[in-house]
């Protein structure tokens, strides 16, 4: 699909899973030919209609040239016309903005002032406008290279080979952890966290897509967890470039000097964030110095609920939750409503600062964060998502930042809130491998 078209979809990604009838498209799609029967059934299977209308955006992203307009055409046949005219009237300035001309990765999100002064600080031949890419003879390759310098420096970033980017191109890239904790015993008093095998497979999934050897391990008490990291500490890294760590747990706010909060075994016995990350640092884990080491956590922050703030109606694009909304964290008190307690934070290391580390939180400290038994949890949903559409062009911190706006905009039951953070330690930009992922 085109890169213009992807943009509508997920500009519009909220309006698609508020109001598109999946049900009502699902012959003509495959009458046409823009889903395998497959697919459909897939879709089908997803969940709710939220959830299937959310699974057949996702898919639609995946699918031809032809795709997007083709699902205008079923939309429109099925008298869902709002909708598609909708989502045509986004479509003549995304494609003409992409017309006869290559795409650079944000060269559009770059202030006037950086694009003239990074030009100044180019010395090199100058060149011409972009024309000799929409006619028929190639430049040669002097000015060719030419232009791809300046390319280079008005993006302001660098995809291979500068000081200003993390090495990214080792094949495999790196190791990735997944813990994943269902099922909890119960002397944990902690309940069983229903749909985080959805956010388990999708996280699989995408880092073996991103280049890295992924292993999962599932319900592992306390004294597992630690079994396993220090295991992943002493592997030879040497001929990675990065290193990942995913805990998909119940959490809880615990005292900290770095990075909050602490995750559970499924015994109800927890492993401050602090010591996960040292087990990783430059001085337990000599052939990751200098390489990034990014951590995951989906779990609680706390037991506090956030009912957000009133904002004027053109900040947010209000998404409620699905009715299957819970959190993951230890049982407070008895409540007289149907919603889970919470996951909570994670505890900081009592070290220096460490460099090359990022830890990535679903939530902020002291606050619950909401998990779906049907989709899996808000921020991994979103997190893989902006991953697939977004890793081909974005370093990891702006894709962050984009999965913080997108989770911030969610609500659940209508009125709770969630808001993802990360505490950032990298000291370069981190730019994943995209070239083992499906390209249309």
């Amino acid at each position: 699909m085109e890169e213009g078209h992807k943009k509508i979809l997920q500009r519009y990604r909220i309006n698609i899973v508020t109001s598109l009838e999946p049900s009502s498209m699902y012959d003509r799609l495959l009458q046409k030919g823009v889903f395998t029967p497959d697919m459909i059934e897939k879709i089908k299977s997803s969940g709710t209609r939220r959830d299937q209308a959310r699974q057949l955006a996702r898919d639609l992203a995946t699918r031809g040239s032809r795709a997007f307009p083709l699902f205008l055409e079923c939309l429109k046949d099925s008298e869902q016309h709002s909708l598609a005219e909708l989502l045509q009237s986004g479509a003549p300035a995304v494609q003409g903005s992409m017309s006869n001309r290559i795409i650079l990765p944000v060269v559009r999100t770059l202030p006037v002032l950086d694009f003239q002064n990074q030009i100044k600080a180019a010395p090199i031949h100058p060149i011409q406008t972009p024309t000799p890419y929409a006619s028929a003879t190639a430049p040669d390759s002097e000015n060719l290279q030419a232009q791809t310098q300046v390319r280079t420096r008005i993006q302001g970033r660098t995809r291979r080979d500068s000081p200003e980017r993390y090495k990214m191109d080792a094949s495999p890239c790196g190791h990735c952890l997944i813990i994943n904790n269902v099922d909890f015993e119960p002397q944990s008093e902690l309940s069983n966290r229903t749909g985080s095998n959805i956010d388990c497979d999708r996280l699989e999934r995408r880092f073996q897509a991103l280049g890295f050897l992924v292993e999962v391990r599932t319900n592992l008490k306390q004294r597992r967890i630690k079994h396993e990291l220090s295991d992943l500490s002493k592997k030879d890294h040497s001929p990675y470039d990065c290193c990942v760590v995913i805990i998909l747990s119940h959490g809880t706010e615990v005292s900290h000097n770095r990075f909050p909060g602490a995750v559970y075994g499924v015994d109800g016995q927890y492993v401050p964030v602090q010591y996960i990350t040292t087990y990783l640092n430059g001085k337990h884990c000599p052939s990751l110095q200098g390489k990034p080491k990014l951590f995951f956590i989906q779990a609680c922050g706390g037991g506090e609920r956030d009912r957000g703030f009133e904002v004027p109606s053109d900040e947010a694009e209000p998404c409620s939750g699905g009715a299957d909304d819970q959190t993951d964290a230890i049982p407070a008190s008895s409540s007289s409503d149907s919603l889970s307690t919470s996951d909570e934070p994670d505890a900081g290391a009592s070290l220096p600062t460490p460099s090359d580390i990022l830890v990535s939180y679903s939530t902020f400290p002291g606050y619950v964060s909401w998990r779906d038994t049907q989709s899996g949890s808000w921020y991994i949903e979103t997190l893989d998502r902006i991953l697939e559409e977004n890793a081909a062009t974005d370093d990891l911190a702006r894709m962050l930042v984009m999965v913080n706006n997108e989770v911030s905009q969610n609500s659940a039951k209508g009125i709770y809130k969630q808001m993802p953070g990360s505490f950032n330690f990298l000291r370069k930009l981190l730019y994943f491998q995209t070239s083992t992922l499906g390209q249309n």
